[in-house]
């Protein structure tokens, strides 16, 4: 399992990772600039090779994600807003690649009622602009894709379903540099309920068909404050919400979920995640770990059950078979293994 948390960045980037290891993370996520100002925060080569050098080499620290400013609205429809909002991206994106990044997270925004149809296009857009605008990927360095979050369904943000995140996606001609990120507390603020084995089958079904299972690059592992289907953002320390560690544990601990990296934004005690929430998170993917192998376990033992009493009940003794009917018996098994 990798668990991870959202660390503070600072200047020069590197002390995010010792941060990391404080409380046992395994990956991180940081904020590229001020979630809430315009300013962009600007880092010299120096500073962004070095953090890439330590995070390449990092004995604990296995992945970086970044994540774009809030502020970002790339389905407005005020003409300078969307502007800045482009640009801030193509900032946002340089400085991830210049890291070395996983991923870049991305909230999307808001079409403020214009409708999803109506904007697909000017996002689509936007995406190309900041690929084609941002600084390049240094040599050698894996190009940093946008990871669309997934939105909590409040009002008219985009991509507050998995079908808006795919036409998102198809709209730019299905980009390899467009991935996704799934945050659990959205998830359940929009109404899709994965507390189950069933229901997490289920979303892995829809991710696959809509957006794909190979596009899944990270989660933001968070309890919710809101009640299943209650469309707001609202994270909560992981046990302490309306999701719980019951309703948690059937996703991270499914077989395609759980080596993905698990980033948690939960409020901790005011500043963010903490050791003991990092403790508690790994907790729930072991619990949920066990929700599968323990059932596949299980199922094994069943099976093996009626083999055992049939040997239990030996048939009278006859004769030892001739060299031809044993030479028949073992071309049955070989064709039996086919």
């Amino acid at each position: 399992m990798n668990i991870g948390a959202h660390v503070r960045g600072g200047g020069k980037l590197v002390p995010s990772l010792e941060a990391g290891v404080e409380i046992g993370a395994t990956s991180i996520q940081i904020f590229t600039q001020s979630p809430r100002m315009w300013k962009p925060s600007q880092y010299a080569p120096e500073v962004l090779a070095a953090f890439r050098e330590a995070q390449a080499t990092h004995p604990t620290i296995t992945d970086t994600f970044c994540h774009a400013t809030y502020l970002i609205n790339l389905a407005s429809g005020d003409a300078e807003l969307y502007e800045k909002s482009v640009q801030a991206l193509t900032h946002n994106l340089s400085v991830a690649r210049g890291m070395g990044s996983s991923g870049l997270v991305l909230h999307v925004g808001s079409h403020k009622g214009a409708g999803f149809d109506e904007v697909v296009r000017q996002i689509a857009d936007a995406f190309e602009r900041a690929f084609d605008d941002a600084d390049p990927a240094p040599e050698g360095v894996v190009d940093c894709p946008i990871l669309i979050e997934n939105a909590a369904g409040a009002g008219g943000t985009v991509g507050r379903s998995l079908e808006e995140i795919g036409l998102m996606i198809d709209a730019c001609n299905g980009d390899d540099r467009l991935g996704l990120c799934i945050d659990t507390q959205h998830l359940w603020a929009s109404g899709f309920d994965y507390s189950t084995v069933a229901g997490t089958e289920r979303l892995i079904k829809a991710i696959d068909k809509n957006v794909g299972m190979s596009r899944l690059r990270c989660f933001h592992l968070n309890d919710s404050k809101i009640e299943l289907g209650g469309n707001r953002d609202r994270h909560a320390n992981i046990g302490e919400g309306t999701i719980g560690v019951k309703g948690l544990a059937p996703l991270v601990g499914h077989p395609k979920i759980r080596n993905i990296p698990l980033l948690l934004e939960v409020p901790g005690s005011g500043e963010g995640p903490r050791a003991e929430d990092v403790v508690a998170a790994r907790k729930v993917v072991m619990a949920g770990i066990k929700l599968y192998d323990g059932a596949k376990k299980s199922t094994l033992a069943k099976k093996a059950v009626p083999k055992k009493a049939a040997t239990k009940k030996a048939a009278p003794k006859k004769a030892a078979p001739t060299k031809k009917t044993a030479a028949v018996k073992k071309v049955v098994m070989k064709k039996t293994k086919k």
